[in-house]
């Protein structure tokens, strides 16, 4: 590897450890209570420096969400090129959320309190789904497969869209909240059974 090529890792490294740093002060104290230097001071870098990899807060906050909305579609394009069912592809997709928010809870706080919850932030590039657009990229791949294969009905993507999503992230939010009476993983089963209900032909 070149000093160039080797130049370049070192910085995409170095931007993926701002990335993740940023998103977990982000979803712990907020957007608007976090700042660039807080930021900077907890990654052992200067302000100055910290501008040199984003020219501004509001694009890190930008970059965390495509970030993390990639980490996301990588786990569902593999689920995606399994040669299974769609009802099996569905329990496995809820396996998975499950298991980024139990290793990962910062992604699905970030989601959730902030992108979400500052939409003013994220205009300008990050309206709807075009920070999560990978994402809903691998949903839609899913969807379609299982009409083709006569295993899901074919209906409205955004209707069967949120019948995917909305489960799973109510029942993350229910587990981050404390209010569940039994671990996460216990709900595996009936999550998935919900969607597939929802979705099969």
């Amino acid at each position: 590897m070149g000093r160039r090529a080797l130049k370049e890792k070192e910085r995409e490294e170095k931007k993926l450890q701002i990335v993740r740093v940023a998103c977990r002060l982000f979803a712990t104290r907020g957007y608007y209570n976090t700042t660039m230097p807080e930021i900077a001071k907890e990654l052992g870098m200067s302000v100055g420096n910290l501008y040199n990899y984003f020219p501004s807060k509001e694009e890190l906050a930008k970059e965390v969400m495509l970030t993390a909305s990639g980490w996301v579609a990588e786990r569902l394009k593999a689920i995606n090129e399994e040669n299974t069912s769609t009802r099996e592809k569905i329990r496995k997709l809820v396996i998975s959320f499950f298991s980024i928010s139990l290793k990962e809870p910062e992604l699905i706080d970030y989601f959730l309190r902030v992108f979400l919850a500052n939409r003013e932030v994220f205009k300008g590039g990050c309206e709807g789904f075009a920070c999560v657009g990978e994402v809903v990229t691998e949903i839609m791949v899913l969807l379609s497969k299982g009409v083709e294969k006569g295993e899901l009905r074919n209906q409205d993507f955004f209707t069967a869209f949120v019948s995917i999503m909305g489960p799973m992230g109510g029942i993350v939010f229910l587990n981050g909240e404390g209010v569940l009476e039994k671990p996460l993983e216990h709900y595996v089963d009936s999550v998935s059974e919900n969607i597939w209900n929802a979705l099969k032909a």
